[in-house]
């Protein structure tokens, strides 16, 4: 843009950000080389001229910003920086930046589209329809497999941020009473009921994971707490693959009259050797691969995020 610096960018994973998203406005920072996707082995050669980087999961260690000379800035196009070494950028004198709250509203219409779908059994009622089941039924409707309101029900929130909160409030309006679990055990003054993980496990008819993967949340939920689900309870992850152990989960799922909505994975892509590949009931769950924060509006705001975070940046630049 007019006034600032030109510089050398690389957008390392621009398959992630959509096809539908018009990215012409990071041209005028300077020249910029787009790559769909980096491996590991790509990403040392298509940074080591590079003066901005962009990426949203691609690993930036310190040994490729060692080698990438003329770094000056990382921009993460997500909220989380674990892909790249912090301490290791703050070293070198790198600044790196992400982008926060651009996906809230997409996250939270991502958990109700889940809880209804489980709620609903829409999954099997879509399938007695197209089957034609319900054509050679002679009844005007069918109720073979009995659902329930939302009204009255104990909704739990593992990780009471700013994403749990939207999610507490829009509950709310549907008559659900909330309790919560704070991972960190610091955020306990609120509008909500705090308790214990296993008292929320047992109590609640629905659970939702907003919270972050660190070591205080890995395998959090796990054979041992899986076991005190309520009958016919809907557990929600909406927050870190990680979180639920799920070798534990594909057991639950067979064992248990649970049904489980998962919108993140351990390893993602998930692998055609997860064990949830091998429930013996698909209409107990619901996984959407890691969509919950991408609707066109999130990711337009995202741009708009790194588009600011890049400016600022060269705005100091110029001043300097």
């Amino acid at each position: 843009m007019e006034g600032l610096l030109s510089m050398n960018i690389v957008l390392l994973d621009q398959k992630t950000l959509g096809d539908d998203l018009n990215l012409e406005i990071l041209n005028s920072f300077g020249e910029l080389s787009t790559y769909a996707t980096t491996s590991h082995e790509e990403t040392e050669e298509r940074i080591k001229d590079a003066e901005i980087i962009i990426t949203n999961k691609v690993i930036i260690s310190k040994s490729f910003m060692q080698n990438a000379k003329a770094l000056k800035l990382i921009c993460i196009a997500a909220t989380g920086t674990n892909n790249v070494d912090l301490e290791a950028a703050k070293e070198l004198g790198i600044e790196v930046k992400n982008v926060t709250g651009y996906s809230t509203s997409s996250v939270v219409q991502h958990t109700f589209s889940m809880v209804f779908y489980l709620l609903e059994k829409l999954e099997y009622y879509n399938r007695q329809v197209k089957s034609r089941v319900w054509s050679q039924s002679g009844l005007f409707t069918d109720v073979s497999q009995p659902f329930s309101e939302l009204a009255g029900k104990k909704w739990g929130i593992i990780g009471l941020g700013t994403i749990g909160n939207e999610v507490a409030k829009v509950a709310e309006t549907f008559g659900v009473t909330i309790n919560y679990y704070s991972t960190s055990g610091k955020n306990l003054i609120n509008d909500y009921h705090h308790a214990d993980l296993e008292r929320l496990m047992s109590e609640c008819d629905i659970i939702s994971i907003h919270c972050p993967l660190n070591d205080n949340t890995e395998n959090l939920i796990n054979q041992d707490n899986l076991k005190l689900l309520k009958d016919g309870a809907i557990l929600l992850n909406l927050g870190r693959g990680g979180i639920i152990n799920e070798d534990d989960l594909a057991q639950a799922l067979d064992n248990q009259n649970i049904y489980v909505g998962l919108d993140v994975i351990k390893t993602e892509p998930i692998e055609e050797n997860n064990p949830l590949f091998s429930i013996s009931n698909y209409d107990k769950l619901l996984i959407t691969p890691h969509i919950a924060w991408a609707s066109i509006q999130s990711r337009k705001r995202l741009l708009k995020g790194i588009v600011e975070n890049i400016e600022h940046f060269l705005e100091r630049q110029v001043e300097e």
